[in-house]
């Protein structure tokens, strides 16, 4: 006799609003076939309860609203995951920053194994993820009585914002574990879109030569086209771009509309965190460069001239 499945989806939020990440986890979750419920951990987190009830397919939003789930330090999210595990057969988080730090916790005091960065759900026990920098996907079953997963983002439409009527059930809340302490958070203000969510991205790599050559002729193209930017890890090591703006497998995995490479190569660690965009746009010098073997639109020109013209164009 098949378990009836339910799967909780630990969401990913900012106390008022749910993240997108969230929604493709959803996704995931509903392709995993039973109910929905979604976990909302955190402080002063009405806003993104009420969000998370009206996100189409969840049919329960559970609560936990505490001081010291105020900042998601993984210690004190993973043991309130740990409190809610029973009656669940799936434990579902986005392939962020957040899931990465605290899935494995989870599944390490379950003692399962976790299924890493899917991106496809062949049957409740069966899935899809990629290896080798996403060269192959392989097929993973797991019998495990509780499947732990993250999902990777680009892999999975996102889950319809509004529509849904879910409950929003308040839960007791975990004591605060004290082996970690929130110290503060560093944002960088930008009127750009989010990398991780935005529809065009422009990225440059290190043949862009010095920071303020990267702002110089990239920043342009990025304000004509309401774009984000992005940098290959070469560029983020050399210090012509800030860490949160890499692209690749241990960077963001992103998916926008269009993305333009300038003067990135294609090394194997980039394209795994962006071949998945809808249209990709290359711009660089080396006829040989592997990014054209993934391009739509390939030009073969110095970035330095080239960007400048396209700006000009538009």
């Amino acid at each position: 006799m098949t378990t009836p499945v339910h799967a909780l989806v630990v969401a990913e939020h900012d106390h008022v609003s749910i993240r997108s990440a969230t929604l493709a986890a959803v996704t995931a979750a509903r392709q995993c076939g039973g109910d929905v419920h979604v976990l909302i951990a955190g402080h002063n987190a009405g806003g993104a309860a009420q969000a998370a009830a009206r996100v189409a397919g969840v049919s329960r939003v559970l609560l936990a609203d505490a001081a010291q789930l105020a900042h998601g330090l993984a210690e004190n999210l993973a043991a309130q995951v740990l409190a809610l595990t029973r009656g669940y057969t799936h434990i579902v988080f986005p392939a962020t920053s957040m899931g990465k730090n605290v899935a494995p916790r989870v599944a390490a005091m379950l003692d399962v194994a976790q299924v890493s960065d899917l991106v496809r759900v062949v049957a409740a026990d069966t899935f899809e993820r990629p290896i080798y920098a996403g060269n192959a996907v392989v097929t993973v079953r797991s019998q495990d009585p509780v499947k732990v997963l993250t999902v990777r983002v680009t892999g999975f439409e996102s889950a319809l914002a509004e529509g849904g009527a879910a409950d929003i059930e308040k839960v007791a809340t975990v004591a605060d574990s004290g082996l970690s302490t929130f110290v503060e958070r560093v944002i960088a203000k930008s009127e750009r879109p989010e990398l991780g969510d935005a529809r065009i991205v422009v990225s440059g790599g290190r043949a862009l030569g010095s920071s303020d050559r990267f702002s110089e002729v990239l920043t342009p193209l990025a304000d004509k086209l309401g774009a984000a930017l992005g940098a290959s890890r070469a560029a983020v090591d050399a210090g012509f771009a800030p860490n949160d703006w890499q692209v690749g497998q241990t960077g963001k995995i992103v998916a926008p509309q269009l993305y333009v490479a300038c003067g990135i190569s294609g090394a194997i660690q980039h394209l795994a965190g962006m071949k998945d965009s809808k249209v990709i746009v290359a711009i660089n010098k080396d006829p040989e460069a592997p990014i054209f073997s993934i391009a739509d639109y390939g030009l073969e020109a110095d970035l330095f001239t080239a960007v400048p013209e396209l700006v000009k164009a538009i």
